[in-house]
């Protein structure tokens, strides 16, 4: 018989698809040494392309605001699901779904490797954005310029192809981009 804990981890995986489904994404804040400051980390699960999107705070408002101005740009074919840890800044995520229409899922707590493509890359972020550092001090434009960075970055997960080449292939072969 399987323990609470893994009843919810296997609910949670037949929720969101494998990575091999594009329009997945995991979430989180950065936030910034006792300043108040965050940055918003959105990463899809296929093609590992990074979105960073400026907050003004670290509270709900901020992380509703900065999440929906950067996954609107997305198209709603490759816009499903987002999955976040249990942070209270997500208290906005059904104003988010709703306003998306976007499905929005919560890792167990303690666990990580629910939302592994966040993870790594926050930890790559960490290249350009040192921890403890003031996260205020940073336009849209210059972490457009950080997840760009990213995004052309040879990845081995992705046969050594960038995220943005990946996307972009993903983006040309939507049913939304062929007008089906």
């Amino acid at each position: 018989m399987l323990t609470t804990k893994a009843t919810r981890r296997l609910a949670v995986q037949r929720e969101v698809p494998p990575r091999t489904v594009q329009g997945h994404w995991e979430g989180d804040l950065l936030k910034g040494a006792r300043t108040g400051s965050a940055i918003g980390t959105l990463v899809e699960r296929t093609t590992r392309l990074v979105l960073l999107a400026r907050m003004d705070g670290t509270d709900a408002w901020s992380a509703y605001q900065g999440f929906t101005k950067k996954l609107r740009q997305i198209p709603a074919a490759l816009r499903k699901t987002l999955t976040y840890d249990r942070g209270k800044e997500m208290a906005e995520h059904e104003r988010l779904a709703h306003r998306l229409a976007i499905r929005v899922f919560f890792a167990d707590p303690h666990a990580p490797g629910q939302r592994g493509s966040n993870e790594n890359t926050n930890g790559l972020l960490r290249q350009y954005l040192p921890k403890g550092t003031d996260r205020s001090g940073y336009t849209q434009r210059a972490l457009n310029a950080i997840a760009h960075r990213l995004n052309t970055r040879p990845r081995k997960c992705l046969d050594f192809a960038t995220p943005l080449a990946v996307y972009a292939q993903l983006r040309y072969h939507s049913p939304v981009a062929l007008g089906t």
